[in-house]
């Protein structure tokens, strides 16, 4: 089940102040941003890059996942591997909110999210 409005809303304001410390300054923003967006129950923070073709495209590379797992109220934190697969974050791979949650991906204590 999707996140209702409310919901969608908080995290959009939490996600969103999160990211914003993150991103590049104004003008290297164009090189490179990040951004999120959230899918059913899954939040994904990427990177947005101009395509090495094509400069007038750009190319979203997702870093971060976080899933909510409403049965179990943890937040879920993966982090994705050469191999496009997504693996459980170690050692924090769950979180009971996510404030939590994104702390322990802003901080990538072993680098991970951010190289």
């Amino acid at each position: 089940m999707a996140f209702s409005e409310f919901e969608i809303k908080r995290i959009e304001k939490v996600v969103g102040e999160a990211v914003e410390k993150r991103r590049q300054p104004v003008q290297l923003r164009n090189e490179l941003d990040i951004g999120f967006r959230i899918d059913n129950q899954t939040v994904f923070i990427f990177e947005r890059r101009p395509d090495w073709r094509d400069k007038t495209q750009c190319n979203e590379f997702d870093n971060v996942k976080l899933t909510y797992v409403k049965s179990q109220k943890v937040w879920k934190i993966y982090w994705l591997r050469q191999n496009l697969k997504w693996y459980s974050y170690e050692p924090d791979p769950t979180a009971n909110t996510i404030e939590r949650a994104l702390k322990v991906v802003m901080n990538d204590e072993f680098g991970c999210f951010w190289g």
